[in-house]
């Protein structure tokens, strides 16, 4: 069959996503990128450290950030995105603007990193005490909240897990249960961190649950660098993407109703050793 006459595919543009060795979520990135978008992912070298500040601090070396970039370069990506919460809240709001104007520098494009992206959901959705989930250790969980402090943002409740492995096996009840445990009080938005954690089809539920924004680790950093393309992340019913599912907005197609979570990947070893607050 000849197929000339259809001209080859459609253009497209390309994210450059540097992420950690373990990250196991490249399809749930993807389902927030629209169709003329293309994600170029690449991994940082292994390391055998468990999930630990130590972790963050290794995965986020600037000369393992230019060499993963220079390994993107040969795809033209026309901004760069940096696809880890920890390694990019470890070194606090100077490490985070480093860490991209290291990435900058090596791939000549604009960059972003998943802490930054954080920062500037929570300016986009005027959230300034905000209630918190992890999978982390609570070392690791209170860097991030010391992180957000020094941005200007409270914490007013929070959940973790405690897990140092694993992390993308945790099942959506398991996110889900956290956000009830981790909201109390008044808070402008929840944030669940970690881009190992699936988030994709929890968020619409929890805000129509909660009545409030809920933004994910991966769903900030794929608005984030979707925004400097000049395009919008795709996400049904998502407050952060879709302004008409804000609260006080008034949606033609409201989100559906909090009925059942999906279950999400299968469950492993979730909550060894963990522990809630």
């Amino acid at each position: 069959m000849d197929v000339s006459f259809l001209g080859g595919p459609h253009p497209q543009r390309g994210v450059g996503v540097v992420a950690p060795f373990d990250f196991a979520l490249d399809r749930e990135l993807w389902r927030w990128i629209p169709d003329e978008v293309s994600l170029h992912l690449t991994r940082t070298p292994y390391v055998p450290v468990e999930v630990s500040l130590d972790l963050a601090r290794l995965v986020s070396e600037h000369e393992t950030l230019a060499e993963a970039v220079r390994a993107l370069t040969a795809a033209e990506p026309e901004v760069l995105a940096y696809a880890c919460t920890s390694g990019s809240f470890v070194g606090g709001t100077a490490g985070e603007r480093a860490m991209c104007e290291a990435m900058t520098r090596e791939g000549a494009v604009a960059s972003v990193t998943t802490s930054g992206a954080l920062l500037e959901a929570l300016d986009e959705l005027g959230a300034r005490r905000i209630a918190l989930v992890t999978p982390y250790t609570w070392s690791v969980t209170q860097s991030l909240e010391e992180y957000l402090a020094e941005a200007g943002v409270t914490v007013a409740g929070r959940a973790y897990l405690g897990l140092t492995r694993h992390i993308w096996k945790v099942p959506y009840r398991d996110v889900a249960d956290m956000a009830r445990r981790a909201v109390h009080g008044s808070v402008d938005a929840l944030f669940i961190s970690c881009t190992n954690l699936p988030t994709y089809d929890v968020i619409p539920q929890l805000e129509a649950e909660l009545r409030m924004p809920v933004i994910s680790a991966n769903q900030v950093t794929m608005w984030s660098a979707l925004r400097r393309l000049g395009t919008r992340a795709v996400g049904p019913y998502q407050a952060l993407i879709d302004p008409g599912a804000r609260p006080g907005a008034s949606p033609l197609n409201p989100p559906p109703p909090a009925q059942g979570l999906p279950e999400g990947p299968p469950a492993g070893p979730t909550a060894e050793g963990g522990g809630w607050t």
